[in-house]
């Protein structure tokens, strides 16, 4: 049997980016809240209390990402790196009701249009937050492809940006044309805009909370090459699942016609890292005949 520990991927640490994405928004709540009330600004204060959660969506992902570096113990064999999983789910619950939010919030304001509104405050403090939420989803911006709670990081401060832009884009119109309903509609754009970043977000969470094989490794490919290699006559109970949202692991029997040499399962191991991005592979192997398949196949019935 073979084991390979070695995690290939990137693990570049984002605390850096998580402190100072936390420190800004922070500092951005604070700016809004009092902003806000000069400016009798609804929008101020409700975005206000969304960026508070995107605060803890971020202290969500940030904490994940620490438990994932936990060594394994007896109790947690593999460690805590599915806490990353669980992070970037409720990460895309959390943006679903935010939108849900500021929908609401938009759909109140065709009804009771606010008038009294100094829309040149509201429209700097927006630009600040453009710059603030900006600048912390360009930290995570790289991780974010390859790393599903790093996305979910990403997602939050992308989706505040764009929030904070429609806000200047409103304010902008209604001081030049005194067209209010701009602001509910540009609202209601952007909200769609979000299901339908955060949506892929919510499905990729979900299916590797259920172990399912990642997207970007194909289980029919990896099949095909343990298939072909040497003296390799079948494949079977090959399981292929995520640990963390960064790393991947298998385990699979491969019945061969003769004992392989103490090289075999090294090459193997080295070919699933670095082909297929598989850095955790368990490899069992089975000498003989096809009628000698261990127990494990028939009650699985593959």
């Amino acid at each position: 049997m073979g084991h390979d520990h070695n995690h290939g991927v990137d693990k570049r640490s984002y605390d850096k980016a998580f402190a100072v994405g936390i420190l800004l928004n922070t500092a951005f709540i604070t700016a809004e809240i009092i902003y806000g009330i000069q400016a009798n600004s609804l929008a101020l204060l409700a975005d206000a209390g969304h960026n508070a959660g995107d605060v803890l969506g971020l202290v969500l992902a940030w904490g994940a990402a620490i438990l994932a570096k936990k060594k394994s113990s007896e109790r947690f064999t593999y460690g805590l790196q599915s806490s990353t999983i669980m992070a970037a789910l409720t990460n895309a619950i959390l943006l679903l009701v935010a939108v849900g939010g500021i929908g609401w919030e938009a759909i109140k304001r065709f009804e009771n249009v606010e008038t009294n509104i100094n829309s040149q405050t509201v429209i700097w403090v927006a630009l600040f937050g453009i710059f603030v939420n900006g600048i912390t989803a360009f930290f995570f911006m790289s991780g974010g492809k390859k790393d599903l709670n790093i996305r979910g990081a990403f997602l939050h401060m992308a989706a505040d940006a764009l929030v904070s832009l429609g806000v200047v884009i409103s304010g902008i119109v209604m001081m030049k044309t005194g067209w209010l309903l701009i602001d509910p509609i540009v609202s209601l754009v952007i909200a769609a805009m979000i299901v339908a970043g955060t949506w892929k977000l919510l499905t990729d969470s979900v299916k590797l909370a259920l172990h399912a094989v990642p997207e970007n490794v194909d289980y029919a490919k990896v099949k095909t090459y343990l298939a072909g290699l040497e003296n390799v006559k079948e494949v079977h109970d090959l399981h292929i699942w995520a640990m963390s949202t960064s790393d991947v692991a298998l385990s699979a029997h491969l019945l061969m016609q003769n004992q392989p040499d103490q090289n075999f399962l090294r090459e193997v191991e080295h070919e699933l890292d670095h082909d297929f991005g598989i850095n955790h592979s368990t490899i069992q192997i089975e000498v003989g005949d096809s009628a000698k398949k261990c127990e494990l196949v028939k009650r699985h019935n593959h």
